[in-house]
């Protein structure tokens, strides 16, 4: 055998295994994205739990003495900015951040989610007030949501900012993800209409304050929701880089052992001549 046939043996049995562990990364990822798509649906009914307790909160306050909290259009706003966490998902991070290029020009705290993120957040030279490592998996969810919901209104408590937003991907499984910016803060009270029943439920807590704890858990509730549908199309950004370069592989193992049939052909024959001129000497 000579030395070119070993060389590509040896890398048709290495493109082999390449393509074992593509086909490996592309099937956790997917799995991963149908994960996280059945928990978006129990946070969005716990949402929905939340923003009806808030409209009978809102039915003890009449309207004049209802104060927004941290209210206002202008001041620094933080900016929760969800990328990804590990590699091998194409420019999803990129993605994010060309969405949330134009929060970034104002004065402003970026709270980054997301490894990768930091790597394009250098590159971009935009500061980061704090990072957090994105989640690895579906039920880390809450955890991260409560920490960013902590972060965020210790921030507000402290007058540092007076608005949040939170920009993230949307899953969407027959193309690109979509990117989406969220507003949190000045929180939208006329979301949240007064309740059918006239009947007033009962309170144990001061309206103003039991709004308050309300409204926070809300916010909980939407990044929450935030994380596991960024964390979905993550996996789905993953999975479309993995089925593209699953395909490359493919394409190039097919050269390979063709390359490789070509030359044990010419081996084959140049044998035959060999035997054939030396019987023919020997005659």
């Amino acid at each position: 055998m000579t030395g070119r046939l070993v060389d590509i043996e040896t890398r048709i049995e290495t493109v082999d295994k390449l393509a074992s562990v593509i086909s490996a990364m592309r099937g956790i990822a997917a799995a991963r994205a149908q994960e996280a798509r059945r928990h978006v649906d129990s946070i969005r009914i716990y949402a929905e739990t939340i923003g009806e307790a808030i409209g009978h909160a809102l039915s003890f306050l009449p309207q004049s003495d209802l104060v927004l909290a941290h209210d206002g259009t202008g001041g620094r706003r933080a900016v929760i900015l969800i990328a990804a966490e590990q590699g091998f998902a194409g420019g999803y991070s990129e993605r994010v951040f060309d969405v949330a290029e134009p929060l970034l020009t104002d004065p402003h705290d970026l709270f980054l989610v997301g490894e990768r993120g930091f790597l394009v957040a250098e590159e971009r030279d935009h500061a980061v007030h704090s990072s957090v490592a994105m989640i690895g998996q579906a039920q880390q969810a809450t955890a991260l949501a409560t920490q960013l919901t902590e972060t965020v209104f210790d921030a507000l408590a402290l007058g540092r900012v007076t608005q949040v937003c939170v920009v993230h991907a949307m899953p969407n499984r027959s193309q690109a993800a979509r990117i989406v910016t969220r507003h949190l803060v000045p929180f939208d009270y006329s979301r949240f209409p007064p309740p059918a029943s006239g009947i007033a439920p009962l309170i144990t807590l001061p309206p103003e304050r039991l709004l308050a704890r309300l409204v926070e858990e809300y916010v909980f509730s939407e990044l929450a929701e935030a994380v596991m549908l960024a964390f979905s199309a993550e996996n789905e950004a993953r999975m479309r880089a993995m089925i593209a370069a699953h395909e490359n592989v493919t394409d190039t193992l097919e050269t390979l052992v063709s390359t490789s049939w070509r030359l044990r052909q010419e081996e084959i024959t140049e044998e035959i001549v060999e035997l054939s001129t030396g019987a023919m000497t020997a005659g």
